[in-house]
């Protein structure tokens, strides 16, 4: 189905000038503070934290002219034990994000085979995607898609999983279960004003309080304000070229069809001067 943008009521307050949303945020937070990510990701993939026994980010790196360059994606690619973890936010609903997650999976799962390996060596691929729109027709936050035979749901094989997790699905921050700690993180995910911020200080216990510490100390940085600038100009660029294109999509064919009636117009114009003539030739015959 077209996904859509819920209108679930926010909380009313002061806004936050950044949210857990922003991507550079988001990747910026977690390669400086690993040990809450290990934990987020124990989390949403529902495995006890002390059964991770290897865990490291692969793509740490943020330099500034990757981050100008137009559709960057600022995701995070973890190795967890023997899994591939790709684990992504996304804002903004362009139409095809079902798609584009299956490509990315697609991405990360072939890379995993080292050149000259058998295919029984590829990792299992898991792709996590925290999306602020609704792309499924069901009240669930989680969605979990596997590859499976379609009458006897036998699964071909358990190294493709897709998680999505839709944040407008979420309830507010006051009706959270303080003792689910999923719905916790989500809820961090999807604040957008300090009354939420503080209602997860209090009632989401010592991870929520260091997440939320770790989120002011990241946001106070020179380096994080001057990604954030730096990202937000490029979306503000790529927005401007793409009304550019449309508007010079619009008039070309707004010429199109104006060249089209006009050669009707004449056609029509022509048509009627010869029926004129054909109708004065048989008058003189008459």
């Amino acid at each position: 189905m077209p996904s859509k943008k819920s209108n679930r009521r926010k909380t009313i307050g002061r806004k936050l000038e950044y949210t857990f949303k922003s991507d550079v945020l988001f990747k910026m937070l977690f390669r400086e503070h690993q040990h809450l990510l290990k934990r987020l990701i124990a989390v949403l993939l529902e495995i006890p934290l002390e059964s991770i026994k290897e865990f490291y980010v692969t793509n740490t790196e943020m330099p500034p002219e990757e981050i100008g360059k137009k559709f960057c994606r600022l995701d995070i690619n973890m190795v967890v034990d023997d899994n591939r973890v790709n684990l992504e936010i996304q804002v903004e609903d362009e139409g095809n994000y079902p798609e584009r997650a299956l490509f990315h999976f697609a991405k990360v799962y072939s890379a995993s085979l080292p050149s000259g390996e058998d295919y029984s060596e590829l990792s299992r691929t898991i792709i996590i995607s925290i999306t602020d729109f609704e792309l499924f027709d069901c009240d669930e936050v989680h969605s979990e898609f596997r590859l499976l035979e379609v009458q006897r749901h036998t699964l071909l094989t358990d190294k493709c999983c897709l998680h999505f997790f839709e944040l407008p699905k979420m309830p507010e921050v006051e009706a959270i279960n303080p003792a689910n700690e999923k719905d916790l993180w989500l809820a961090l995910f999807n604040a957008e004003t300090e009354e939420e911020l503080e209602e997860l200080t209090r009632n989401g216990g010592d991870v929520m309080g260091e997440a939320i510490q770790a989120y002011r100390g990241v946001t106070a940085t020179d380096e994080f304000k001057s990604l954030e600038w730096l990202r937000a100009k490029t979306r503000r660029d790529e927005a401007n070229a793409l009304s550019h294109a449309r508007k010079k999509e619009r008039e070309h064919w707004q010429g199109v069809v104006a060249e089209k009636d006009a050669r009707i117009a004449e056609i029509e114009a022509e048509k009627d001067a010869r029926i004129a003539e054909l109708e004065a030739q048989l008058k003189n015959k008459q």
